[in-house]
């Protein structure tokens, strides 16, 4: 298993003391050897980053029946479950997820929920006093309030084997053990079967990432519900080669990590209700009118979305209700999970999406949503979904599945393999009509994309994400950047380096590689510092085609199977022929930051050792000194001086400075080309020909992160020129380097990272000449402020700055 401490300032010292001791000097080496940290490749998991010739993992086939009771907001449900162990090793027993415990009163996720843990806006109460804590937020009362009235959590979990004789297991908080009758080999596989049954949550009240939303106000008696189901059913846990069983239990923040399966899944609801789900319809005769159907097939082929269910039809559904119900069924193939959504209240729209050629199977892009969507999501959502598929398609692989969806709910961005929820709405005026803010559109925009990309990263590339989330996170972050600016590139997608700065520079930090329920701020820690760090690796470091290139292999080499980062790491180096061990150790595992600064800037001439070239040259530069401010004072003052007074007394040395050639130079000089050897005087001739202008530059590394140094040289003849010298010039002396500058031209400046592209913290000292520094109402005057667009409910808020414009750098 690969390191993964938790938060140190000193994170590099501790690691490196892991690996190897240091006892004379105090040289850091940020170049070394990251495989003395990665776990030594195996027959599962090669050097190069591959799946080992040994690679195997486990399959989960699941049949459910399951079905919804609207009135009490509850499922119960029968399924059968066929667990297939591809693994060498014999099993006596299999761990079971039971994530709805999660909300149990007594869970350990909710017992070490701190004060202010979840919060909402809105007003709050005030303590009586000044002390601290003062406040408690109207989200922070209604949670409680929901505990006070309700008792979440599985009602019925009932476990038997295929004859229905009642099996043997231990439920501990939100993971059950099966103890099996006998133990089961490898290449074996053993079916049993689960009924179990709950309250569905208030998704509103506990932030869960599922639940059902209320809306009063319609028409129909005792108003409607959006249901979003997820991590509904107990999951058979991963069990991998480098962890074994994966049964750390869920606090609420580290994600999902499970095995590919089969699932057969029939949903009974309500029958005025439209179901949305993963997998493929398979009884559309049984759900669908006709007109429904014909509206399906003609949106395979529309340049638009086309309307499944109107608008008209679904506020039509809203007003009334049935005590009748219908049976959903759904297949999917190969999916790590399955989610699905219900609602009256939907209307539905779809368009094809036709990848890699007419040979390639279509894929349905589709959105649902109630008229609180509006028209918002009726131009954006569908659309976002094949703009997705098509950006990540070019960087990975086609798109296996048979649809992708973007459901509206009351969860702000949630995934799932071919189903994803998204928050956004319109907002409703007066007038009886819906609009939605800029920041509105770029929302549903930005988590449209983000949330499908997710369908990739990782329900099909399968990373843990509960022990590195920046796997999922922060790889999907970098490709939903990459999407958006193709969709709109003055929408701020959090991805430039600038985005991260405070962040790394704050001491809040902890090192990307921390397990997911120990990072202090998940947003910049597993979204926006890995996805910076991505694209830096292919803007700067690599250039797109090597980065391309490797990231492709890695995204096919580890698709449907599951991938840990020294699979990454180790794909993208041996792919790009690059070694990036000191890019993956500095920003993956320290809490160090870019700050580099350029100190002085020297200028030198070359000492020819020509007396009539040299000594010309004191001349001159004896004459550019300042005069003596006592001399000049005693021209003005009149003070004759002792050699004007008596010009009679003169010889050679006042006729000529100190600086006048004569043989005696001139002798030596031809002697010391007479000595050279002939390569050596042909290089002197040459640079004296040339007579060139030497620059040495003087950096720092001040925030112990090793970068590239981008430079931008401005010349005294207005031109620029710029160019890259690589990381590795720190190899040898990580905390200051000097650097030769020959050029024809002469040196008026020297600016460090010009672009910001390397998320330096500090461009103060970038520049040399040093710059007056803008006070802060010129700032304000001078520059304005945007906001990002939110991705993620978990992802940070944070203002952009202007960003200067990027040149190509010479390598």
């Amino acid at each position: 298993m690969l390191l993964t401490l938790t938060i140190s300032s000193s994170f590099s010292q501790i690691v490196s003391a892991n690996v190897v001791q240091q006892t004379k000097g105090d040289f850091e080496d940020k170049f070394r050897q990251l495989d003395e940290i990665l776990p030594t490749p195996n027959v599962y998991r090669n050097a190069a980053g591959e799946p080992g010739a040994q690679y195997w993992q486990q399959k989960v086939d699941y049949k459910i029946d399951v079905v919804l009771d609207e009135d009490k907001r509850s499922l119960s449900a029968k399924q059968v479950i066929t667990y297939h162990n591809n693994s060498p090793y014999k099993l006596k027993y299999l761990w079971i997820q039971l994530e709805q415990n999660r909300f149990k009163p007594d869970s350990i996720a909710e017992k070490t929920v701190t004060f202010g843990g979840i919060g909402r806006r809105g007003p709050s109460t005030r303590s009586a006093s000044d002390s601290k804590p003062a406040g408690i937020s109207l989200g922070e009362l209604r949670r409680q309030q929901f505990y006070a009235d309700n008792n979440p959590g599985y009602k019925k979990i009932v476990v038997t084997d295929a004859s229905g004789e009642e099996l043997n297991y231990v439920i501990n908080g939100a993971q059950l053990r099966l103890d099996l009758a006998k133990p089961l080999a490898g290449g074996e596989s053993t079916t049993f079967n689960i009924d179990f049954a709950f309250d569905i949550l208030e998704e509103d009240a506990v932030r869960a990432r599922a639940g059902y939303e209320h809306f009063p106000d319609d028409k129909r008696k005792g108003g409607n519900d959006i249901f979003l189901l997820a991590q509904w059913y107990p999951r058979v846990a991963a069990y991998s080669d480098y962890e074994a069983w994966h049964n750390k239990e869920f606090l609420g923040r580290g994600e999902f990590t499970l095995e590919f399966g089969d699932y057969d899944v029939s949903i009974t609801v309500p029958a005025d209700h439209i179901v949305s789900s993963t997998g493929t319809l398979e009884n559309p005769d049984d759900v669908l009118t006709k007109v429904q159907k014909e509206r399906l097939e003609k949106a395979k082929t529309a340049k638009r979305p086309v309307f499944i269910v109107t608008a008209e039809e679904a506020l039509e559904n809203e007003k009334a209700g049935t005590s009748k119900t219908k049976t959903w069924r759904f297949k999917a193939e190969n999916v790590r999970d399955f989610a699905w959504s219900s609602s009256r209240k939907f209307m539905w729209d779809a368009k094809g999406h036709q990848q890699g050629g007419d040979e390639m199977p279509l894929v349905m892009a589709m959105s649902f949503y109630p008229k609180e969507g509006g028209d918002l999501w009726k131009k954006y959502s569908t659309e976002a979904v094949v703009h997705t598929l098509e950006v990540y398609s070019r960087f990975s692989f086609d798109y296996p599945y048979p649809v992708a969806q973007s459901v509206n709910g009351p969860v702000g961005g949630m995934e799932y393999p071919m189903i994803t929820f998204n928050g956004p709405r319109t907002k409703w005026h007066k007038d009886k009509t819906r609009t939605y803010t800029l920041k509105e559109k770029r929302f549903l925009i930005g988590v449209v994309i983000h949330e499908i990309g997710h369908i990739y990263f990782p329900m099909l590339v399968n990373s843990d994400e509960r022990q590195w989330t920046w796997m999922d996170e922060g790889i999907n972050s970098f490709l939903d950047g990459v999407a958006g600016r193709e969709w709109d590139p003055n929408i701020p997608w959090q991805v430039e380096p600038r985005d991260i700065v405070d962040y790394m520079k704050s001491n809040v930090q902890v090192p990307i590689m921390t397990q997911s329920d120990s990072v202090l701020k998940l947003g910049p820690n597993a979204y926006t510092k890995p996805a910076v760090a991505l694209n830096i690796l292919r803007e700067v470091i690599l250039g797109r085609e090597l980065f391309d290139f490797a990231f492709k292999e890695y995204a096919q080499r580890w698709v449907y199977k599951r991938p840990t980062p020294a699979d990454f790491f180790r794909t993208m180096e041996e792919a790009s022929g690059v070694d990036l061990d000191w890019f993956w150790y500095g920003w993956f595992y320290t809490t160090d930051h870019v700050d580099i600064s350029i100190d002085k800037v020297y200028k030198l001439r070359l000492d020819t050792q020509n007396p009539d070239i040299d000594f010309d040259r004191r001349r001159k530069e004896e004459l550019d000194k300042p005069p003596s401010r006592f001399v000049e004072t005693n021209k003005a003052e009149g003070r004759e001086l002792w050699i004007d007074k008596n010009p009679d007394v003169r010889d050679f040395y006042d006729e000529n400075d100190r600086f006048i050639v004569t043989n005696k130079e001139r002798n030596k000089y031809q002697q010391m080309l007479a000595d050279l050897k002939p390569w050596e005087r042909e290089a002197l001739e040459r640079a004296v020909k040339e007579d060139k202008n030497y620059y040495v530059m003087e950096f720092s590394n001040l925030g112990g992160l090793v970068m590239p140094i981008l430079l931008r040289y401005t010349y005294t003849d207005g031109t620029q020129e710029d160019e890259m010298i690589p990381a590795e010039i720190w190899r040898r002396s990580p905390k200051a380097v000097q650097k030769l500058l020959v050029t024809d031209k002469e040196l008026k400046s020297v600016e460090v990272d010009p672009g910001w592209e390397t998320a330096d913290v500090d461009v103060e000292n970038n520049h040399y000449p040093r710059q007056i520094i803008p006070s802060r109402i010129e700032s304000f005057k001078s520059k304005k402020d945007e906001r990002p667009v939110a991705r993620d409910i978990m992802h940070d808020i944070k203002t952009k700055v202007e960003k200067p414009k990027v040149k190509e750098y010479k390598k």
